[in-house]
């Protein structure tokens, strides 16, 4: 087995061992970038020998014997709107062009603490909403990676780093994991810190994880939650036992609940019409359809709202002093956003803490939620980044989602199979994702 075919957890077990050191494995994964990514291009800014020197100085900490953390010496791709105190922060718009922030965001903080190589920051959709990046999709490069945390799902997918984070308003996370074939973690509203990251919306900004398989992203997300003051969504609470609970295993098999969701009969392809289909039926007696369609129907609506006027809210600088530097599509949702009411957007935020109670009483009976993670494959070409509609239920109320690169659709993309949860329940839902995996591929 190659470097780069390493688990997380294998590599940094070898380099505690003294089997590999940070500069072997880094290096490696240096080799692939410089193979792939002029024709993937995942990078927003890559600095090979910068990445090599936090590589060795981290051999130089552990032969020191100083402590060293669970990712020491793991390279980790940044997606380009976490601020980087020794990297531009761009925010994939000419107008923050040469940003370099003075001090990381937290995300950024914990991983450096944890023993991570930040290798470089990855391919954002501009100022991270729909209008699409320059990255191809590793699978096939006619197809998109989606958005708009692109650069991250495509690095991952290619082998260029075993882990990257990202983060997902709407379906940003999700969405380019299932079209690009990796485990995409998005975990509870509120449990990792959005401190020094591009702020869209205080209601759906979510960082999340892209990782290969379960453990990894469980591991990478274990290092990311912790509480900060400095993000006004986070509580003081015990931090989940991911990893743990993962191998634990479940008692007895999971009990699953597949809801198609309104959006099933206008915006479901055929392949994950049939794909869904499939799943339930081999699962027989693990899961039951419940049609949630009285609940769930407003949910676009009421996201689109909220959002478009904190989008309008935060990014106002943008739209006042550079408006004709926006593409078409921000700015027409900027716009938008300035003439929707307050009683419109007030209505929408007060069915948020409503949903949620709904979903918290549904969930007690069952471990987690099955639903579709996209559309269908990915979108050939590159006029969008794809449609998030199976995501904004979720990310609407907060709640953790993940999606598995379980299934293939017609064109020979992967399509993500989804599972969310009820907010908090976070160890439950990878648990349950590890064994529907297992269960799927045995």
């Amino acid at each position: 087995m190659s470097l780069i075919e390493m688990s997380v957890a294998a590599a940094a077990a070898a380099i505690d061992a003294g089997e590999i050191n940070a500069e072997e494995l880094v290096s490696a994964y240096i080799n692939q970038i410089n193979t792939l990514d002029d024709s993937i291009q995942a990078w927003e800014h890559f600095d090979a020998e910068y990445a090599l020197t936090q590589a060795r100085e981290a051999d130089a900490l552990r032969k020191r014997g100083q402590q060293t953390g669970p990712l020491h010496g793991i390279p980790i791709g940044i997606k380009d709107i976490f601020d980087t105190h020794d990297m531009p922060t761009e925010d994939g718009t000419v107008i923050h062009k040469g940003r370099t922030p003075a001090e990381d965001s937290a995300a950024v903080e914990l991983l450096r603490k944890s023993g991570g190589i930040i290798m470089g920051k990855t391919v954002t959709t501009e100022m991270a909403v729909l209008h699409p990046s320059r990255t191809k999709n590793p699978h096939n490069p006619e197809y998109s990676p989606g958005g708009s945390s692109s650069g991250s799902a495509a690095a991952v997918a290619a082998n260029m780093v075993p882990l990257a984070i990202g983060t997902q308003t709407n379906g940003s996370v999700i969405r380019p994991a299932s079209y690009c074939g990796v485990v995409g973690y998005k975990p509870t509203h509120g449990f990792i810190s959005r401190h020094r990251v591009l702020l869209q919306s205080l209601h759906f900004d979510h960082v999340g994880v892209f990782a290969r398989d379960i453990t990894d992203a469980a591991l990478l997300a274990e290092q990311l939650i912790a509480y900060d003051k400095r993000d006004p969504s986070m509580q003081v609470r015990m931090p989940p036992k991911l990893l743990s609970t993962i191998e634990e295993g479940p008692l007895v098999p999971p009990k699953l609940v597949f809801v198609k969701t309104p959006a099933w009969n206008t915006h479901a392809d055929n392949d994950v019409k049939e794909g869904f289909t499939e799943v339930v039926d081999f699962l027989g007696d693990s899961v039951e359809e419940l049609d949630l369609t009285h609940l769930l129907e407003e949910v676009p609506h009421w996201h689109k709202t909220i959002m478009e006027v904190d989008i309008a809210k935060n990014f106002n600088r943008e739209y006042k002093q550079h408006k004709d530097k926006l593409s078409d599509n921000l700015r027409e949702l900027i716009e938008r956003g300035r003439q929707t009411l307050a009683i419109e957007y007030n209505h929408a935020v007060d069915h948020i803490a409503a949903l949620n109670t709904a979903m918290d009483e549904i969930m007690v009976e069952y471990d987690a939620m099955l639903t579709p993670a996209t559309t269908g494959e990915a979108p050939k070409g590159f006029d969008t980044t794809g449609d998030p509609i199976f995501c904004t239920p979720w990310s609407f109320c907060g709640m953790p989602a993940i999606t598995l690169p379980l299934m293939q659709g017609s064109n020979n993309m992967p399509l993500g199979v989804q599972l969310t949860s009820a907010k908090g329940d976070d160890a439950r839902l990878l648990r349950t994702a590890d064994w529907l995996t297992k269960k799927v591929n045995s």
